[in-house]
């Protein structure tokens, strides 16, 4: 405690679920839903104090996330399971916490995250399905080729310039970007597009599987599909995929605060199988 009698701040970590579909995004905005509102809005009824959250992935309009990881800073002297459990009781019913630990002062949600992870989910089928519509493309045009999907993605890894899949309005200065992991499979009708890369750009994961559609329907080879972003061709890359499909699916730090070396399950709420991520002191 300080001379003033003031408690001392201290860093909680949370990683949160939420449905983007009734959201603006993560970050606030005037006038608009976010979740960035929502959850602060949460967190000023438990510590009585204004907060401010930063968040891991800055997600857009709509677009969903399993294991999103945010911090904040907070007088409140609460056990993080007490944190998790009154966060949860006041929190709208498309917003839930799923951990809370301590990190250290100089822990950053976003900085010190070594990657993240996207998985995009398309329903393929000429015959829809209500329970997955609201986290998944569908897509009843024709049947996609998902063996050519996968192609085009294995063009991507290593460190390039990504500028062809980068929406105007971005402030950032370059567009580099290293994919680490990249996976496109089927599991009957549902089609799911995983990529792990160190940061993304301002919508490149609709941009990308927008494109990864062209390949897939026959309309572009993957040598046109990799010749495009290569050269960075943003005017040929006219169609990003709707939001609804994209889910944010796991971030990965030097050492977990929630489970250090533990397997963290996570799943985009689409019925596909869950994905396993190891989280140890190299971040995989």
């Amino acid at each position: 405690m300080s001379e003033s009698g003031a408690q001392a701040t201290r860093r909680l970590a949370l990683r949160i679920q939420y449905l983007g579909g009734g959201f603006y995004g993560w970050q606030w905005q005037p006038g608009q839903r976010t979740v960035q509102q929502c959850l602060e809005a949460a967190i000023e009824k438990i510590q009585r104090q204004p907060v401010r959250c930063s968040a891991a992935g800055r997600t857009d309009t709509g677009v969903h996330a399993s294991a999103q990881v945010v911090h904040f800073d907070t007088e409140k002297r609460l056990v993080p399971e007490t944190w998790r459990r009154a966060l949860n009781a006041v929190l709208p019913e498309d917003i839930a916490v799923q951990d809370a630990a301590w990190v250290p002062p100089d822990w950053h949600a976003r900085f010190s995250a070594l990657w993240r992870e996207y998985r995009y989910c398309i329903y393929n089928s000429t015959v829809p399905d209500l329970f997955v519509r609201s986290t998944s493309w569908y897509y009843p045009y024709s049947t996609l080729d998902e063996r050519a999907m996968a192609s085009a993605l294995d063009t991507l890894k290593g460190q390039h310039d990504f500028r062809a899949f980068r929406r105007a309005g971005s402030n950032r200065s370059h567009s580099l970007v290293r994919i680490d992991e990249v996976e496109c499979r089927r599991a009957g009708q549902l089609i799911t597009v995983r990529v792990r890369a160190n940061s993304f750009l301002y919508g490149m994961m609709r941009l990308l599987v927008g494109a990864l559609a062209e390949v897939a329907t026959g309309r572009w080879s993957v040598q046109r599909f990799a010749e495009l972003w290569q050269s960075g061709n943003r005017e040929a890359i006219k169609y990003a995929a709707p939001p609804q499909g994209l889910c944010l699916v796991g971030v990965g730090y030097p050492v977990d605060p929630f489970r250090t070396n533990e397997t963290v399950t996570s799943r985009c709420d689409t019925g596909q199988e869950p994905s396993q991520t190891i989280l140890n002191e190299s971040g995989f």
